[in-house]
This record gives structure tokens, sequence and C-alpha cells, in this order.
């Protein structure tokens, strides 16, 4: 899967203001839905909370990737967003994040998904690709950062 198929210039904001979990997921969805990728806010954010109450979506490196599988679209639905300042997610390694990657893809679609979160596992993993997503000046640079 190539992430700039799914991440667009306008699935991707630099500077999310949210400073709480919660916040941060309804800034996410919010581009999602502004971007017709969504068709029902509310079942979106449920689908997300619901997830993110089995277990958080907090991963390491200061990234999180909250995710949902939900009926409110038919294809695999992404944004990218980064936070000027870090915000607890409850990660696996106890640190803040920064770099927030969403994706909610349809209920009756797994494989899509599953692809989607490994790609995103194994391109974050680079700690130079963290920084460069975390210095990036415009969602042009962030797809250049992904697409490399």
């Amino acid at each position: 899967m190539n992430l700039k198929t799914v991440i667009t210039l306008d699935t991707i904001d630099l500077h999310l203001k949210g400073t709480t979990k919660k916040e941060i997921i309804n800034e996410l969805l919010d581009i999602l839905y502004r971007t017709g990728k969504i068709r029902d806010r509310e079942a979106a954010l449920n689908a997300v909370i619901d997830r993110e109450e089995k277990m958080s979506t907090g991963m390491k490196h200061g990234i999180a990737i909250p995710h949902g599988k939900t009926a409110t679209t038919e294809n695999l639905a992404a944004c990218i967003g980064i936070s000027d300042n870090p915000v607890d997610f409850d990660s696996l390694d106890k640190l803040p994040c920064r770099i927030f990657i969403m994706t909610l893809s349809p209920v009756e679609k797994t494989g899509p998904h599953l692809q989607f979160l490994a790609e995103v596992s194994l391109l974050f993993k680079s700690s130079e690709k963290r920084d460069q997503i975390l210095k990036a000046q415009t969602p042009q640079e962030v797809l250049e950062i992904l697409s490399e």
C-alpha cells in the first residue's frame, strides 16, 4: 500500500491545537469529516473511542495511531496531524505524542486496515523520518517524506 494514495494534502494538519487525547481525536475526525472521507462523525468517534478503551493507540517515539472500524466510510480513510506541543496519549513508552495518524476503515474490510497500520509502524520506526515529519513546514513536505 502506498501511503500517498490514502494521505492527501487536505488530510494533513501540521498544527493540531488539542491538549488532551480526546481533543486530538476530535481534531483528526474533523479533518476526515471536512474532506468527505467519513459520512457520520459521531459513529466514527464512537468507533475510535471504543478502540481506545480496549487499549491505547499511543505507540512509542511520540506517535499515536488512533483507529477504528466503522460503517461511516466505504474505503480506508486516513489523516495525519502534528501537534505543536506533546500530548499525553497513554503511550506504550509512557512518553507524550506529537505525531498522530488516524485511520478508519469499513467493518467488513480487514486487509487494507492491517496493511496501512503495518506500513505506518514500519515507516515511523526511523527516528530520521519522525524528525523530518516534525520539522515539515508544509503538507507537501509531509507527503514527500512519506513517499521516500
